[in-house]
Formats: structure tokens, sequence, C-alpha cells
């Protein structure tokens, strides 16, 4: 093969690639096979090893109402593709390997295809198959590039390679970005806000709960594309958890939740979890998220998490419902209204709720619920 062919051909498997990453780039990619191969027309199908079913993936070269004709019907007459039932990836075939030209040319597959784009033969190159199903390149030739010859059988088994790789990253790929847009749907029905950082705080992504908060910037906002939350102690929380490092001392850390109070008085326990290290390219952070935070409103899911804290500490019933109306309510003159009873009641009840969990503070209290509730669990902490 000449170098000018070469380069060709390097150009054209390069865009074959390409394809896997864009597949609008399919089209160009199958003008340039036609090209190099010689044909007026070439699309990438598969069909049911069962049944004379094909799929059209990607199509260059007849008017969209031929288009149509093929994705409808006239494909599953192709005799070429008929004859590749047996045949092995990387093999070509074309008419002659089928049957002789003359019963080609009286078949409705070359009247109602071949025929009205100046086709006089078909060629196909097996690409993968399996047990049940098979792809292939199909090709027409026009009569001014002849029938099908041992160049253009060469040349397509030089390209089914490397269309099999390309038709398996997008497999991947694809698959992928199932798996990414299901996790991003689950992660938006969650109550708890979760949002992705890069390591220069910018969002990378914000699950809808989260998106709420930022809209009502009460206690966090997007400015920029950078998080900022309110408060001294959360906004040293950010940039301590921005500077950590992913070695093996901090990545995948938990921090210790933080208790925040809102612009407008609304309560939230706040967790933040490294997840690595920022990528530089050329001086700049890429877009991968190196920390995660979770926000939850202290009255988010606190009754269920209050049960499996009082489970764990052996709480009695009145020391239960106190634990949840501190969270939910607030101080003690708060919850002695709510409850009808005095103070010194509720006092007596935080101060055993105090020993029995092992702390001093109410914000305290709240911090360890949190550890009970799903988004904040860590590993242990309910062992």
């Amino acid at each position: 093969m000449a170098i000018v062919e070469v380069e060709r051909l390097s150009r054209l498997i390069g865009g074959i690639y390409d394809a896997a990453v864009d597949s609008s780039l399919w089209s160009a990619a199958l003008e340039r096979i036609a090209d190099f191969v010689g044909g007026c027309s070439v699309a990438l199908i598969s069909r049911d090893a069962a049944t004379p079913t094909i799929e059209v993936h990607h199509h260059f070269g007849p008017d969209a109402d031929l288009r149509q004709l093929f994705r409808h019907g006239i494909a599953e007459r192709d005799p070429v593709l008929a004859g590749a039932i047996d045949a092995a990836a990387d093999q070509t075939i074309c008419v002659a390997d089928v049957m002789p030209r003359a019963r080609f040319l009286e078949s409705r597959f070359y009247r109602e295809w071949a025929a009205p784009q100046g086709a006089v033969d078909s060629a196909a190159v097996v690409i993968e198959r399996s047990d049940t199903r098979m792809t292939l390149l199909s090709v027409l030739r026009r009569a001014d590039q002849g029938v099908v010859d041992e160049v253009t059988r060469e040349r397509l088994r030089l390209l089914a390679p490397h269309i099999r790789q390309s038709t398996i990253m997008t497999r991947k790929i694809e698959a992928e970005s199932r798996a990414a847009t299901g996790l991003a749907d689950a992660i938006d029905v969650l109550s708890t806000a979760i949002c992705l950082l890069d390591g220069e705080g910018r969002v990378v992504r914000a699950n809808a709960a989260c998106r709420r908060l930022f809209a009502d910037a009460d206690l966090i906002t997007a400015i920029g594309g950078r998080i900022v939350i309110r408060g001294t102690s959360a906004d040293r929380m950010l940039h301590g958890l921005l500077g950590k490092e992913d070695d093996e001392t901090t990545m995948g850390v938990h921090d210790e939740v933080e208790f925040l109070t809102s612009t407008r008085g609304s309560h939230y326990l706040v967790r933040a979890v490294v997840l690595g290290r920022a990528r530089r390219q050329s001086g700049t952070a890429t877009a991968a998220a190196t920390s995660a935070l979770f926000v939850q409103k202290a009255s988010i899911a606190t009754a269920t998490a209050a049960n499996l804290a009082a489970k764990a500490f052996r709480l009695t019933p009145s020391e239960s419902r106190v634990l949840v109306a501190i969270i939910e309510i607030g101080g003690v003159p708060e919850v002695a209204k709510a409850f009808g009873v005095a103070e010194t009641t509720v006092k007596t009840h935080l101060s055993r709720l105090f020993e029995k969990m092992g702390v001093s503070r109410q914000a305290d209290l709240m911090k360890i619920v949190a550890r009970f509730s799903v988004p904040f669990a860590r590993s242990g902490d309910r062992e």
C-alpha cells in the first residue's frame, strides 16, 4: 500500500475511534470508509441469529427515502447478509460468494435498493459475532467502482478490527453513562443535600436537594460556580477539606459532623468527605470531584435516626422523646413549652441523655444522632 494510502488509512482509523466517543461522527467515518473501500452506500448493522431482523446503527450514502426503505425491510433481503450467517469475524463476503450475478440482478433487493443507487455489487465484512447476534459493515458498489475485488476485500478486512474495537468502546461508554445517569437519578430523590466539589471548591455535581439549598441561600449557595457556606466554623471546615491531600491518611476520611445554624435560625448537620486530590493539567485543576458535602436539616429523618440511637444507648421512652424534641424543636424552654412540662423536667431528662451518650452539649447530641442517619454513617459508628 502506497504511503499516501497508509496515511489515508491512518486518518480513517482515527475517525473510527473518534466515533466511539461521539456517535454523531459515525456518518463522517462511514463516508471515509466508502471512499477508502470504494462504495456508494455503507451501513453498520446487526442481525439477530434466529430471525432475519436487521438493526441499522449508522448509515451513509442514499437519500432519506432509500434509508427508510433499508431500515424497514429491504436490508433483510440482502443476499450477502443472508450468506454471512456462518461467516467468521473479519471475513468478507460479496454477491459472487452466495449466488450467480444474473440471479442477483433479478432480486427484489437489487431492483428496489441497489439499482436506484446505480449499484452493481454488495459486500459485507463481519465485525463481531456471538451465538445470538452478528454485526456487519455492509457496502454497495456502483458500476463505475466495479464489482468487489481482492483490494476491496482486503481493505474491509483491515478496517474490521478497528470498527469492532470502536463499537466495544461505544458500548462501554454507554453503559458507564447509563450507570452515571442512574446514580444521578438515585441521589436526586434523596432528601439529604449532596454536593461534589473539585479541588478548588467548584461545584461538580449537586443533587436536587442541594440545588434547592443553593436557591434558598439560607445556609449554602454557589457563587461563580464555587460553594459558599454561611458561618465561620463552616467556612473553616470547607477550607480544611479543600486543603487535604489524597494520601492514605486522608483519602475517604469522614470529618466530624458540624452542627450549623442558618441565617434564618434553621439547624443543619453537615459532614465533609475527602474523595481524592485534584489532578492538575497545565496548572489547572480538572473537573474531577475530590470531596463531597452532605447537608441535612436537623429535622429530616430524625425519628428513624433517633430511634436507632435510643436503642444503641438504651434510652427510656421519655429520654427518646426529649432527644427528638431537642433536635426538632430547639432548647430546653422550647421543648418544655411544646410538652407542657416544667423546664426542670426537661433538664433532668437532658442530663441523663448527656450521661448515657457521653457528651455535655446539645450540639453533640445532634452529631451522635446524625451518625445513625445513613448519609452520615461511618464504618464502626453502629457496631
